[in-house]
């Protein structure tokens, strides 16, 4: 076998999961619709806590992605921040979650000017919270509603990252 194929053979490996990963509550794969969201406390660019408990009593839309800075990501945080207004009015609470740390988190949101918190997730505690696989450039796009109630509403688990933000409003102004 030649060295590429090994090399590509270990990528595809590490790449691609053995599986739903396994919650914290014992189930598997991602937080089913109906269930009670996991907490997520995120920093929005003042510096302030953000969390889906602390929120209760508005839409929450949890967002995971690979990586700060990005193309794919980018492109979906700044058509979150282009529909900032829209969200805000209908009293929607945006937290975003990677694995990269708060530094990169905070140079993220300053370089691009997004108005949502960012949550800091390099333990992988969220993800697995979640059920949100994890690979070697980071989560996999997944997006979670979280109604009014503080119960997963709505889940994208595979998100187009410059049609998501429409797409999630539409979501938003079905809730009861």
């Amino acid at each position: 076998m030649t060295r590429l194929l090994q090399g590509l053979l270990v990528v595809a490996a590490l790449t691609t999961a053995c599986g739903d990963v396994k919650r914290p509550d014992g189930g598997q794969g991602l937080v089913p619709i109906g269930h009670v969201a996991p907490d997520v406390v995120g920093l929005d660019p003042e510096g302030r806590s953000v969390s889906v408990v602390g929120s209760r009593g508005k839409p929450v839309v949890v967002f995971f992605y690979p990586a700060d800075g990005t193309p794919g990501c980018t492109k979906e945080a700044c058509a979150f921040r282009d529909a900032w207004d829209r969200f805000t009015s209908a009293g929607v609470v945006l937290v975003g979650v990677s694995s990269d740390s708060r530094e990169s988190h905070a140079s993220f949101q300053a370089e691009h000017r997004l108005p949502m918190a960012l949550a800091s997730d390099v333990s992988g505690d969220l993800g697995r919270a979640y059920g949100v696989s994890k690979k070697i450039w980071g989560y996999d796009r997944v997006s979670f509603l979280v109604g009014r109630d503080g119960r997963v509403a709505k889940i994208w688990p595979s998100v187009d990252p410059g049609l998501h933000a429409t797409d999630v409003l539409a979501e938003v102004a079905r809730l009861p």
